[in-house]
């Protein structure tokens, strides 16, 4: 299958909004530690942005490809469904 559609930014902006959220925790955890208090601090904050910025830019992705490249478009869809789910998982199998 032709996957020439990653290669669009409304198709990559999403799989790298999901990146940054991925791994934007862990670098901050390595530069300053985990924070004794729990408090939820810009780190929390910005993990936060960058999940719900992801919606509107696969929601773009969705109305610009799905009408014209439907089956290259859906499976691009997977991979940022996929890339969203796993910037979420450390969420939810932690409990934070």
């Amino acid at each position: 299958m032709n996957l020439s559609l990653l290669k669009q930014p409304s198709a990559l902006v999403p799989i790298g909004l999901a990146a940054a959220a991925l791994t934007l925790p862990y670098i901050l955890v390595l530069i300053f530690g985990p924070d004794p208090t729990g408090d939820e601090g810009i780190g929390a904050h910005t993990w936060q942005l960058l999940m719900l910025l992801q919606i509107p830019a696969i929601l773009v992705f969705v109305a610009r490809w799905v009408p014209s490249q439907p089956k290259q478009a859906i499976v691009v869809l997977g991979i940022q469904i996929a890339a969203f789910l796993a910037a979420a998982a450390p969420v939810f199998i932690l409990g934070l």
